[in-house]
């Protein structure tokens, strides 16, 4: 039985999506995050990092989302439902699964970042000079970078129902999680392709499913 070590309100709602699609059976680990919004202690005991998600499989145990839906696709999408078979689709789909985590995903963590350093846990007498520190950062240089980048997703799905093609595929679940933090935490209100990609995601029904069993998915603004 796969075991998906889950933490809510975080990247493992991919992983639950992927399994959902794939039609797989598995087991869910619950986690809850602490006050701090910080993974609790109890996943160190299942991976040193103590991150989420973590998927265990046949006593392997995976760590890294783009790792595990690579995993999930090679071992049981025996159909290659959900990898791309054309040569330019199979380069978009790796260009997108290292895309996530590697150049979009930073950015939108340093703004989630910047946007609170004026807020606890910051010392009450460093709030002010934090949150000018804040804003200072983001209108400087993170809006900037984020609005690069929104422009040229928006642009690449202007032409194309998913990342790597025509059907869905390993790429686009590896995307959900930085484009939903996009919308949340971007600053950014014209961005309709990518407004109607996520209608597209969660209109499926393995994307309810994922929700009903990892728990309601909303990623936080500043």
């Amino acid at each position: 039985m796969l075991i998906v070590h889950h933490l809510n309100q975080s990247r493992s709602q991919r992983v639950l999506w992927a399994l959902e699609e794939l039609n797989m059976p598995y087991q869910i680990i619950r986690y809850q995050r602490e006050p701090d919004m910080q993974a609790p202690p109890a996943l160190k005991k299942v991976h040193p990092l103590g991150k989420s998600p973590v998927l265990e499989d046949n006593g392997h145990i995976i760590a890294e989302s783009g790792a595990i839906l690579e995993y999930l696709q090679e071992r049981y999408d025996k159909s290659h439902q959900f990898r791309p078979q054309e040569e330019i689709d199979k380069l978009q789909y790796r260009f997108w699964l290292h895309y996530a985590e590697g150049s979009l995903m930073p950015l939108l963590l340093m703004k989630l970042i910047f946007s609170r350093l004026g807020k606890p846990p910051v010392p009450f007498g460093l709030r002010t000079l934090g949150n000018a520190l804040g804003k200072g950062v983001q209108k400087a240089y993170l809006d900037k970078q984020i609005a690069t980048h929104a422009s040229f997703i928006e642009s690449q799905l202007a032409s194309r129902t998913w990342f790597a093609g025509e059907h869905l595929s390993m790429a686009d679940i590896q995307m959900s999680f930085p484009l939903f933090a996009l919308l949340s935490r971007g600053g950014i209100n014209a961005l309709p392709n990518i407004a109607a990609w996520t209608k597209r995601i969660e209109m499926r029904p393995a994307w309810q499913r994922a929700i009903q069993q990892g728990g309601p998915f909303e990623i936080p603004g500043d």
